[in-house]
């Protein structure tokens, strides 16, 4: 949520920080100018600890500090700086700061200097939103990010565990030309990866597959892989050392399971506490897709027209001839 929009008492201090990989660049200004010169702290406890010594004998008024939102490299100060000076930290988007240096005559030519001109200009107008009202909307966003990062090593484990089930029965999980496919995260892929770690490729009893599965598998289920797994060539000459390194990918494997089931809970209640919740009322949308939707959309307000927000999405790609 954006600001009053009024312009600042011209007593008031205004910490600009344009943030960086190793080091912030900071500006402490008033109405008057600078209160001292530029600098550019580390992103550490030392950091800001100077800058608190900047701030020290200063007005007894909380300082407004006004930073750029630049991928992860705002979070650690942000979070800190907010602890400190609760309520005082501003937000401000790249596409903000970019149009503030369009206005100051230096679009052209970005430095951290002149971000750092930029967000004391709109910070000295009232505008920018309140980190404790993203703090929500931040939590969620790492949430979804990490499910993101999991999902991906999900798909590149089933794929090598394919590999791994393949290069031990040739052809019991190959979906072409063999008429049923194994999808592996079902109960049944589960119960047929346990068997060929536990037996090295031969085939399993009937009884043996059906006792693997951590879900419900129909016996006539259990029959046709059993069946065709019969139907399969030998295992190879390595068969043993290939099941061992099958049954460790396998319990990785279902490790990333349970981190993703245990993550979708936790975006529950993360979602709940946003605005995003609403997306879930939507006729095919469930808790997985809002969070993903919300977390790069929230909060609304950073966005000047329903325009914006739907060139945001990517829904209406731009066309280019």
């Amino acid at each position: 949520m954006s600001m009053l929009a009024v312009a600042l008492d011209p007593a008031t201090v205004i910490v600009a920080v344009d943030p960086g990989k190793v080091l912030n660049r900071v500006w402490v200004s008033n109405g008057a100018g600078l209160l001292a010169e530029p600098v550019s702290l580390p992103v550490s406890r030392e950091g800001v600890q100077v800058l608190e010594r900047l701030l020290a004998g200063r007005d007894a008024a909380e300082p407004v500090i006004a930073v750029e939102a630049t991928g992860d490299l705002h979070r650690s100060w942000v979070s800190e700086l907010e602890r400190r000076h609760p309520g005082s930290v501003r937000m401000f988007a790249p596409s903000e700061t970019r149009a503030a240096r369009t206005q100051l005559g230096s679009a052209r030519f970005k430095t951290d200097d002149r971000d750092c001109a930029a967000l004391t200009y709109l910070a000295r107008q009232g505008r920018g939103r309140r980190y404790d009202q993203e703090s929500a909307v931040d939590a969620l966003r790492a949430a979804v990010r990490h499910r993101r990062g999991l999902v991906s090593d999900r798909k590149v484990a089933q794929q090598r565990l394919h590999a791994q089930l393949n290069a031990l029965c040739p052809g019991l999980s190959a979906p072409t030309g063999h008429g049923r496919a194994l999808p592996l995260a079902s109960p049944t892929g589960l119960a047929v990866l346990g068997c060929a770690a536990a037996f090295a490729g031969r085939p399993p009893r009937l009884r043996s597959l059906m006792a693997r599965a951590p879900g419900r598998i129909t016996q006539a289920t259990a029959e046709y892989w059993v069946h065709r797994w019969r139907g399969c060539l030998s295992p190879p000459a390595d068969a043993q050392q290939r099941a061992r390194r099958l049954n460790q990918d396998l319990h990785r494997y279902r490790a990333l399971q349970a981190d993703i089931t245990s993550l979708d809970a936790e975006l529950t209640e993360l979602l709940a506490a946003t605005e995003g919740q609403i997306l879930t009322t939507l006729p095919g949308v469930a808790v997985t897709r809002a969070a993903a939707f919300a977390a790069f959309s929230l909060p609304i307000a950073r966005f000047p027209d329903p325009e914006h927000l739907y060139s945001a999405t990517g829904l209406a790609p731009a066309l280019y001839q």
